[in-house]
């Protein structure tokens, strides 16, 4: 906002109305500021408010840091830490460094010309508004035909999804569902920074110029480390994953390996308890192996006994 205002001449005054026009604020705005001590108050001169350069400043620096996400509440302790001569320098590099990219690549511009090719060649008025919803696109102001790509990576990951088959609403849905997952990750990153590298340096009041350009090259050491952990931890995922799925696709043609070794078999949890209270924990296997084991030789015994008598009947008969 500041960039696109008049730098106010040395010694200039202003009426409110004046001073809404040179900082983009409105006249109610910049009466609220004055009502949350976030603005001084003007002088007064017989029935006049009169305004100068610094509260033009001010309004600049409210607004700058309001884009870069600050509420008003943390802006008037920033403010009142300026006011006490502590400084703003060291804050404001911590949160330019904040604020700054998190990743190597640089947004770009795409025509729709190219978007609709790029996705099938069909006009889809449906799938651009659901890209700007995600913030996949963004409009550029008097432009209709051209559209600003945050990250080019991630349009191209889209492109290449429906080049093989994936439908766009499944392809925003799949986006949604790893965004919020992701920022799950990334609340985590940021709670277990805070509590192990950043607690010495930020507390709960405003750090001094020193504290925020300490807490600045953190931000700058712990950025990468945040790509890598995940990139590292994603590509592990994925080919365990990968693997356990290609078997069980592939074991469906493939004829049950005969049983070798030991298995598994789900007991109730009363026969466990049953044994245990006979034998101890420590022996049920070796119980519930040797009561099976049992069990069938006596089958087995019986069955030749079985055999044995309808043989001898047969014998008898004959």
């Amino acid at each position: 906002m500041s960039g696109s205002v008049p730098e106010s001449a040395p010694g200039a005054e202003y009426r409110i109305e004046g001073l809404a026009q040179a900082s983009g604020a409105t006249v109610r705005t910049i009466r609220a500021y004055q009502d949350r001590g976030l603005l001084p108050r003007p002088e007064r001169r017989g029935r006049a408010n009169v305004y100068d350069g610094a509260h033009l400043a001010r309004l600049r620096q409210i607004a700058d840091l309001l884009d870069r996400g600050y509420t008003l509440a943390s802006i008037k302790e920033l403010l009142e830490a300026w006011d006490a001569g502590r400084g703003l320098g060291g804050v404001l590099g911590l949160v330019a460094e904040v604020h700054g990219p998190w990743a190597d690549e640089e947004a770009a511009r795409i025509s729709r010309a190219e978007l609709d090719e790029r996705f099938g060649g069909t006009r889809n008025d449906a799938a651009i508004e659901e890209a700007l919803e995600l913030g996949v696109l963004e409009r550029i102001p008097g432009r209709d035909d051209v559209f600003l790509v945050p990250s080019p990576q991630e349009l191209a990951v889209a492109a290449e999804l429906h080049a093989a088959g994936v439908a766009l609403p499944a392809i925003s849905g799949h986006l949604r569902e790893l965004r919020g997952q992701v920022e799950h990750i990334a609340s985590r990153f940021l709670e277990f920074t805070t509590e192990h590298v950043f607690a010495r340096c930020l507390g709960h009041r405003t750090p001094t110029d020193a504290e925020a350009a300490e807490a600045a090259a953190l931000v700058r050491r712990m950025r990468p480390l945040t790509r890598r952990s995940v990139d590292a931890e994603l590509a592990r995922a994925m080919r365990l994953f990968a693997t356990r799925h290609l078997q069980r696709q592939l074991a469906v043609d493939t004829p049950p390996a005969a049983p070798s070794g030991t298995r598994s078999v789900p007991l109730p949890a009363d026969t466990i308890q049953a044994v245990e209270s006979l034998v101890g924990q420590e022996r049920v296997a070796a119980f519930v192996a040797a009561a099976t084991e049992r069990e069938v030789q006596t089958r087995t015994l019986d069955d030749l006994t079985s055999t044995h008598g309808q043989d001898s009947q047969i014998n008898q008969i004959g």
